[in-house]
């Protein structure tokens, strides 16, 4: 459930909790929800994600800009303000992954375009999907590989191994849960975006947060290892560009 917690008169805060909404909410938020069209609303007047994503979403009053942070991709995004670009408008998005994930993306030559999917900025290289950019919970930039980005550049970093029995949750958007992880890279810290792939042939399945540092997804028995938010078989997957 979703619950708001008001900071201040000029910021609601939608957290995920188990309490409903109070009586004197309701109203507001059915009008919020039908202004982002992002929200399914409950019988007792609760907003909550139309995906089995879970996020938090931060929103300004008081006559100041409607202001949405989605951490999570939604069903009912669509592919704006897609344009060419020329490498060098992109080089430091392309730096920081490469940086980050210790690849090579060599670009050069190829048709690249930018474009806005929800509130994800994409990069896309001859028509593919390569990149994302999105704000994580802390409201930080961070710039990754879609799964076909992963798929034509695979490396050894932020990855997390599952065995086969976790694919068939994986593939519907649940979450990974640490029992079904066998390897992960040490490195990763709690909160960074992961991909996940295959035990058996390496391949990419999803991407998701963090829910605990590396050494913990391996060694954890139970709980959650990381939150998903794009999957094989999802809408940015099935693209069709």
């Amino acid at each position: 459930m979703v619950n708001i917690s008001p900071t201040s008169f000029d910021l609601v805060e939608f957290r995920n909790t188990r309490g409903g909404l109070k009586k004197k909410y309701r109203l507001l938020w059915n009008w919020i929800a039908q202004l982002l069209c992002v929200f399914w609303v409950s019988s007792d007047g609760t907003p909550y994600v139309h995906v089995n994503r879970r996020g938090f979403l931060l929103i300004k009053l008081k006559g100041q800009t409607l202001d949405a942070t989605r951490h999570y991709m939604a069903k009912d995004w669509q592919i704006k303000k897609r344009r060419p670009v020329r490498r060098k408008n992109i080089a430091p998005l392309l730096k920081d992954l490469e940086e980050a994930l210790g690849i090579d993306l060599s670009v050069d030559g190829a048709f690249l375009e930018m474009a806005d999917y929800g509130p994800w900025k994409m990069v896309l290289v001859d028509r593919v999907p390569l990149a994302i950019e999105l704000m994580n919970p802390e409201d930080e930039r961070v710039v990754f590989l879609t799964l076909r980005g992963f798929l034509s550049h695979p490396c050894e970093k932020r990855f997390v191994e599952v065995d086969r029995g976790a694919i068939p949750f994986l593939m519907k958007g649940a979450d990974c849960m640490v029992a079904g992880i066998h390897s992960a890279d040490e490195g990763i810290v709690e909160g960074d975006l992961v991909w996940v792939r295959d035990q058996a042939h390496k391949r990419p399945l999803a991407i998701g947060w963090a829910t605990k540092d590396g050494s913990s997804l391996i060694s954890e028995l139970k709980g959650k290892g990381l939150k998903n938010i794009h999957w094989v078989g999802d809408e940015l997957w099935e693209m069709e560009l």
